[in-house]
């Protein structure tokens, strides 16, 4: 069990314990509840009542606590690459970001109160349970996350004070909610207290840019993703005097949207496999059935970190979870390290576009586009993106002293057997959702299901006491996704209010004539963002950005979903700060520079297929 920086003692301890057990709880009541839902329809045309809306709000409520546990476990997305400090100038920088993080995620929790206070009557229920007091989780969580940013200085001696500061500068920004507080407790308008608001608003307007400005700094130095995005959407509608309770509002409306669900559900999915000796079967499969070809063991190793993206969302874990086995695997073959470092960090992306990605199913959310069709869309590109690695191993291991593996053609059935469950379950999930028996949370639900009792009751490599430990690492995960996805949509909302996409679309319609010309551009912005930012963050940033510029060159929104998350993926191997660099450092033990090198030309074939994939839009939407 984790247990935060500073926070000692068996009060804390229990503490969360109790976090944990809830969140497991949530997810999985989510799980089993849908899986009840597809029976009952499918065979008693019948199910629970408003079983939609309490899914809704038990994923609202499992996203705060993963919340809170995220900041306790300090895992919340911050970027790639963090500029390197001395002492005293590294400690005083980090005292900086925790108090400002921490002023920030108040203000968040001050919005969603006075939201909660405004937006719901006390007769609106969910069930029994009144709405307010589901938007009142969305304060706790924030407060807590809030408190925990504080409580992880060193030294302890000074936190009192800092939390001081952080109060008073969250008071500051949350002043022009005062007035929507007074009047959701007491139902009077505010009257004299107007007068000092304006004020305060009015200097608050003059000091946005400025602290803008710092956000983004600090963003450099650590600040988390979800903070400094989030913050700068308070600041900009501060700023513009539109409401602060629209951030509160944002979150809500995307976190009870009816694609989330299926997040934190595959999520969990991914981890059950990756937790278990799932990788091992999948490797002992591919290589007895394609092992024997010419390079077998590049096809086996891409193949296998495909399937695992996939699933996982991420190909950080890809890296993490496989890429000590296939290392191994690979040099005892006889490929030497530098290949088969470069082959195993570039393959750790390429499952992104295959269902059910939960980049896709994001990419699908923001953008307004039935993620059914970017499921289809992605399929064909995606399949690119594999054949494109396994021919650059080809061309790079060649030359290489290794042994052919002979087909081994009494052994596959064995290897079949035993990772049958494993491959069984792409095919369950997409040819279930494909034929319209489940809904895309309901698969994901099935998903979940499927993977549980595949290693915990069938292969039994886990044990149901292994069950909190194997969800606690997924909620970092989709904690740390969703809640950046809450925040970061009040941003978009502001970008969209000030008619931004709509004036860059005026903009660009009248500088750039050639479609070509635009696609060019996009690739290479697209492939920047993606050396800073993480999918998740560049997704709810940039997608209400470019949407309306592709609407001016008559780009399909699918085939514009296709070529923004291949140059994600892409972005993850650029140097000098994509993030499966870091990973393959940090997992294989090699220097920045020499894993530079490693996978350079890997990224160079990588570039011309998602080129390939951008200017053949047939390929993304041949399927649909």
């Amino acid at each position: 069990m984790n247990t935060g920086p500073g926070e000692t003692g068996k009060f804390f301890r229990y503490v969360y314990q109790l976090e944990d057990i809830l969140v497991n709880l949530v997810v999985l009541s989510v799980a089993f509840l849908l899986c009840f839902e597809i029976i009952a329809r499918n065979f008693f045309q019948t199910g629970i009542k408003n079983s939609t809306v309490y899914i809704q709000h038990l994923v609202l409520v499992a996203t705060f606590l993963a919340g809170a546990i995220t900041s306790r476990q300090k895992k919340h997305l911050t970027l790639a690459a963090r500029l390197p400090l001395k002492e005293p100038a590294a400690t005083v920088i980090t005292i900086i970001v925790h108090i400002i993080s921490a002023a920030l995620t108040f203000a968040f929790a001050a919005s969603a109160f006075s939201f909660s206070l405004n937006a719901f009557s006390t007769s609106d229920k969910v069930g029994f349970i009144p709405r307010r007091l589901i938007g009142l989780v969305m304060v706790l969580g924030f407060i807590i996350m809030a408190t925990r940013f504080i409580t992880s200085i060193e030294p302890r001696r000074k936190r009192g004070l800092w939390l001081l500061v952080a109060l008073a500068i969250a008071l500051l920004i949350s002043t022009g909610l005062i007035p929507g507080v007074i009047r959701g407790l007491s139902g009077q308008e505010p009257g004299m207290v107007q007068n000092l608001v304006t004020t305060v608003q009015d200097l608050l307007a003059s000091l946005a840019t400025p602290l803008i400005i710092i956000l983004i700094i600090m963003a450099f130095f650590g600040m988390p993703v979800f903070v400094v995005l989030g913050g700068a959407g308070l600041l900009l509608m501060a700023r513009s005097e539109l409401p602060l309770e629209i951030v509160a509002n944002q979150a809500y409306t995307v976190l009870t949207d009816y694609s989330i669900p299926a997040i934190p559900l595959f999520a969990a999915a991914g981890f059950f496999l990756s937790e278990s000796r799932a990788g091992t079967r999948l490797v002992e499969f591919f290589r007895d059935a394609v092992g024997w070809l010419p390079g077998g063991l590049t096809i086996v190793t891409v193949l296998v970190c495909a399937f695992f993206t996939t699933f996982t969302g991420g190909s950080g874990i890809t890296i993490i979870a496989l890429g000590g086995l296939l290392l191994q695997i690979l040099m005892q073959a006889g490929y030497n390290k530098k290949f088969s470092v470069g082959l195993l960090t570039s393959s750790g992306s390429v499952g992104l576009l295959f269902p059910p990605s939960l980049p896709i199913i994001i990419y699908g959310v923001t953008a307004g586009v039935s993620i059914k069709d970017m499921f289809r869309g992605g399929i064909l590109p995606g399949a690119v993106l594999v054949s494109v690695t396994i021919i650059a191993a080809f061309i790079f291991s060649a030359g290489q002293k290794v042994e052919g593996q002979p087909f081994r053609w009494k052994k596959l059935p064995g290897s079949f057997r035993k990772g049958l469950g494993e491959i069984l379950l792409p095919v369950v999930i997409i040819g279930l959702y494909f034929g319209g028996i489940t809904n895309l949370q309901e698969s994901a639900a099935v998903a979940l299901v499927y993977a549980f009792l595949l290693e915990t009751f069938v292969h039994r490599e886990l044990k149901l006491k292994d069950i909190p430990r194997v969800m606690t690492s997924c909620v970092t995960v989709f904690g740390g996704v969703l809640v950046i996805l809450a925040v970061v949509n009040g941003l978009s909302y502001y970008i969209i209010d000030t008619q931004l996409p709509q004036r860059l679309s005026e903009w660009l319609g009248t500088a750039i004539s050639s479609r070509y010309l635009f696609l060019l551009l996009l690739n290479l912005a697209l492939l920047v963002v993606g050396c800073f930012l993480d999918i998740y963050s560049a997704i709810l940033v940039v997608v209400p950005l470019i949407v309306p510029l592709a609407g001016v060159f008559n780009i399909h929104p699918v085939h514009l979903g296709v070529i923004f998350l291949a140059n994600l993926e892409l972005g993850y191997l650029t140097p000098p700060v994509g993030l499966n660099l870091f990973l393959a450092s940090y997992r294989f033990n090699e220097p920045m520079g020499r894993v530079y090198r490693d996978v350079l030309g890997f990224m160079m074939l990588r570039l011309a297929a998602v080129l390939l994939i951008t200017y053949l839009p047939f390929l993304a939407t041949a399927l649909l």
